[in-house]
């Protein structure tokens, strides 16, 4: 049962609903904003709900549990570890050859794709997995990117300047097309692969494949010499098309900000296929699920760097005040003065894009922010225990950063016990529970 809940979202949404956790919003929701308000008051519990053009699921990953669930359980170091290894240790796909989809009309207006904030460009795909083959090294990527619909076969899509778009960049230098498709509800575990960064080259659904055990199973019915992971409810083909570029935004990004309108590529639209009584899976812009898709895979990464650095790293946290993105607090067993600091210097090291670290004691809840302000305020002194770095390079997606350089300072902060002292004049006092 569990490993079905990793490849297959209807699994997964049957978990939820039996677990109790399933919002079932009742009536038909407009696709323009009303839909999206449903799914924003219901987080961080997954929704279902109808529209016009069909039901429409999300916030189904907006939770940690329901994250490590779909990773196979443990604790947070296991599944870090097991993430890490999976990024170096991809396995082949087996392919299916019948998949158990159905030709419809080329229309995207027909599919039930949401408006989200007042100020948005349009409607957006925004649970896209693109996957797409290297013209030059016949590489294959997959990863999630916003897409704007501009008509009925046509998307402009934001490629930030990563693996897809040097793939899109080598087909143009050729002077060619690159044919790509879209995912819309792909395999649970695939979101997780698809927002991770293994190195160039390494297919991410091989990297999910190695997270279930070889469970995974693809079609190369709709790509040509690619294995798309199935079940799937939504596979969209087509061709990103060389030399054209369109506006795309505002759209609100991680932070809930608006991103900047930007010349983006054009994707051709050439055919749509879907499951029976398909479920159009969609990421609310912001949301608590895209701060945990996004940033959950740097957690391994700081958590693989730090761990190098010091021994005892327990928990890793990109905070949701901080998008998912610029802050982290992490709690470990310390044992000696120092490593705390050496922590976060390998976590900037790790993430560049972090502004903020707290490294907090384990007998602190790092999901908790009052826990974490509490030590900062009986654990911490501000002349000894807090790092300024000036200068550095930060994200784009701070607006309080140098928009030109994207130069930034960062703060490290020690919020762990002093050693020296004793530890009884630190630790909270209980109430015995009743017998």
């Amino acid at each position: 049962m569990e490993q079905n809940i990793s490849l297959d979202i209807r699994a997964l949404l049957t978990h939820l609903d039996e677990s109790g956790l399933l919002r079932k919003i009742p009536g038909q929701l407009a696709l323009d904003y009303e839909a999206a308000w449903h799914i924003q008051q219901a987080q961080p519990y997954p929704v279902a709900l109808d529209t016009p053009n069909g039901k429409v699921v999300a916030n189904l990953l907006a939770k940690r549990e329901n994250l490590s669930l779909v990773l196979g359980g443990g604790s947070d170091a296991e599944i870090y570890t097991r993430v890490a290894r999976a990024m170096e240790n991809p396995t082949s796909i087996r392919i299916l050859e019948k998949p158990s989809l159905k030709e419809t009309s080329v229309d995207l207006y027909k599919l039930p794709i949401l408006k989200f904030f007042e100020k948005d460009a349009g409607r957006y795909i925004t649970s896209g997995i693109f996957i797409a083959k290297d013209p030059e090294t016949g590489a294959v990527n997959a990863s999630i990117h916003r897409a704007l619909v501009l008509d009925e076969e046509n998307l402009a899509v934001r490629l930030v300047p990563r693996h897809l778009y040097q793939i899109h960049r080598k087909a143009e230098a050729r002077g060619r097309n690159l044919p790509a498709a879209i995912l819309i509800g792909a395999p649970p575990i695939m979101y997780l692969a698809a927002a991770m960064s293994p190195p160039f080259g390494v297919y991410e659904a091989e990297v999910a494949n190695t997270l279930v055990n070889g469970a995974l199973r693809g079609t190369d019915s709709f790509l040509e010499g690619v294995a798309l992971p199935i079940p799937t409810e939504i596979i969209i083909t087509g061709e990103f098309v060389a030399g054209k570029r369109v506006d795309e935004g505002p759209f609100v990004d991680i932070l809930g900000t608006y991103d900047i309108v930007r010349k983006e590529p054009v994707f051709h639209v050439e055919s749509i296929s879907v499951r029976q009584d398909y479920l159009y899976y969609t990421i609310l812009p912001s949301g608590y699920e895209h701060l945990l898709l996004m940033g959950f895979p740097r957690e391994v990464a700081i958590y693989t760097v730090a761990s190098k650095t010091a021994p005892g790293i327990k928990k890793v946290r990109l905070t949701p005040g901080g998008g998912g993105w610029l802050h982290a607090v992490i709690s470990m067993e310390k044992t000696i003065e120092g490593d705390p600091k050496n922590v976060i210097m390998a976590a900037f090291a790790a993430h560049p894009s972090l502004k903020s670290v707290v490294v907090v004691d384990t007998d602190i809840d790092p999901d908790n922010p009052q826990d974490v302000e509490w030590a900062l305020a009986t654990r911490m002194q501000p002349d000894e225990d807090v790092i300024i770095i000036r200068g550095a390079r930060g994200s784009s997606l701070d607006p309080s950063a140098d928009q030109e350089t994207l130069q930034t300072s960062k703060i490290g902060i020690d919020a762990t016990r002093p050693l020296h002292k004793n530890p009884e004049l630190f630790r909270k006092a209980k109430i015995p529970h009743p017998e």
